[in-house]
C-alpha cells in the first residue's frame, strides 16, 4: 500500500472564481493545488467580449498571492445571437480558450444563456472551424422534467443531435452526474470528453435529502441515484482519457446556502485532491490517478503537460466546519470530515 504519490501538477477544468472580495478569498485555495484552471464566466454582467475577459483574466492575477504560480483560462459566455467572430478575435488573441453553453436559467448566474441552441448555430460553426471547444452544462430546463431527468433528457433532445451535426466541434460535456451522461461519452468519438466533480463521486442524493434539507449538498446538477454515482466512479477511475479533473467549485456564503431558497453550489478547492484521491484508493486505482488529474484534460484542449510535480501522502486529514475568504464565511466540502489523504505541496 503506497504512502505517498507524487504527479504532475494537476489542472482543474472547471471552477468558479467569483469576482471582488470573494475571488480574493476563493482563488489561493485552487491556486493551491492546480497550475491552471478553465474559470466559468457566469459573473453579473456575463463575460462574454474579448474586452471583458481580458479584463476579468487582469483582476484574477491582481488578487494571486505574490509566489503562487497559476494560470487561469478564460471562457467567453454563450448568449443568444453572439457573435461568431468576437469568439475567434478572444481565441485567435488567446484570451478565450473555450465557450461555455449555459441553457438559460439553469443554474446560477445563467440568467443570460441560451434559450434554444438554434440561436448559437453560427457561433458553434466558427468554432468548429477554429478548433475552439465548447463546455456544456447538461440540463434542459422544462419545468415539466423531473430535476433528476434534466441531464438525460438533454442529452437526448439536444446534445446528441448537436454532436451528430457537427463532428468537428470539439465538446466538454461538463460536471456529468448520470449513468447516461457516461454511456453518451463513451459512445462519441474523440472530440467529445467530460468532466467530473469530487461531490459527484462520493455522494448521492441522499446526502441531500436525508434526515433533513442539507443545503451544502446541494449543487447543480443535483447529486442523483446511487447507480449513477457508481458509474461515474468507475468512469473516472478506468483510465479513459475521456475524463478528466473539473471540480466545479463554486464558493456561496453561509448564509446564502442556508436560507429559504439556497444557493447551488459546493466549495471543494480546499481539498479537492485529497477528495478526488481518496476516491482512487477506494476503488483501488491509484496508479489511474495522474492521468485524471493531470493527463488527460490537457490532451483534449491541446496544451502542454504541467512540468512541475506535486505529492500527496497518506494521512488523516480534519476538514474544518467553515472557512472564511475575506470575512465571507463558506461551509466547505466534506466539513467536519476526515480524509485519508493530505496534500504535501
Amino acid at each position: 500500500m503506497a504512502d505517498s504519490i507524487t504527479i504532475r501538477r494537476p489542472d482543474d477544468w472547471h471552477v468558479h472564481l467569483r469576482d471582488g472580495d470573494v475571488l480574493k478569498g476563493v482563488l489561493p485555495y485552487t491556486a493551491r493545488q492546480f497550475a491552471r484552471a478553465i474559470v466559468m464566466p457566469n459573473l453579473s454582467p456575463p463575460i462574454s467580449t474579448v474586452a471583458a475577459g481580458a479584463a476579468y483574466r487582469d483582476r484574477i492575477m491582481a488578487a494571486l498571492p505574490a509566489g503562487m504560480d497559476f494560470t487561469p483560462l478564460m471562457v467567453a459566455y454563450l448568449t443568444d445571437g453572439i457573435d461568431p467572430e468576437e469568439l475567434a478575435r478572444g481565441h485567435a488573441q488567446g484570451v478565450f480558450t473555450a465557450a461555455k453553453l449555459y441553457p438559460a436559467h439553469a443554474t446560477t448566474g445563467s440568467a443570460h444563456g441560451v434559450t434554444d441552441v438554434a440561436h448559437i448555430r453560427p457561433a458553434l460553426e466558427r468554432m468548429a472551424l477554429i478548433g475552439m471547444p465548447l463546455l456544456v452544462h447538461g440540463e434542459v430546463t422544462d419545468h415539466d422534467v423531473d430535476v433528476f431527468d434534466r441531464e438525460a433528457v438533454f442529452i437526448a433532445r439536444i446534445l446528441a443531435p448537436l454532436v451528430r451535426d457537427l463532428p468537428d466541434l470539439k465538446v466538454v460535456f461538463e460536471h456529468i452526474t448520470t449513468e447516461e451522461a457516461v454511456r453518451f461519452v463513451l459512445g462519441c468519438g474523440p472530440n467529445v470528453a467530460a468532466t467530473i466533480t469530487p461531490q459527484h463521486l462520493h455522494i448521492n442524493r441522499n446526502a441531500m435529502l436525508v434526515g433533513g434539507i442539507r443545503p451544502h449538498a446541494y449543487c447543480l446538477p443535483v447529486a442523483k441515484r446511487e447507480k449513477h454515482r457508481l458509474a461515474l466512479r468507475t468512469a473516472a477511475t478506468s483510465g479513459n482519457a475521456k475524463f478528466f479533473l473539473g471540480t466545479d467549485t463554486a464558493p456561496h456564503a453561509r448564509h446564502l446556502k442556508e436560507a429559504a431558497c439556497g444557493c447551488a453550489g459546493i466549495f471543494n478547492a480546499p481539498y479537492a485532491l485529497e477528495s478526488y484521491l481518496q476516491v482512487f484508493d477506494e476503488e483501488g486505482a491509484i496508479e489511474r490517478f495522474e492521468a485524471f488529474a493531470s493527463l488527460n484534460g490537457p490532451a483534449f484542449y491541446g496544451l502542454p503537460v504541467n512540468k512541475a510535480t506535486i505529492t500527496l501522502e497518506r494521512s488523516e486529514v480534519c476538514v474544518p466546519e467553515v472557512l472564511h475568504a475575506n470575512d465571507t464565511a463558506i461551509v466547505p466540502f466534506h466539513a467536519g470530515e476526515v480524509l485519508t489523504w493530505r496534500f504535501a505541496g
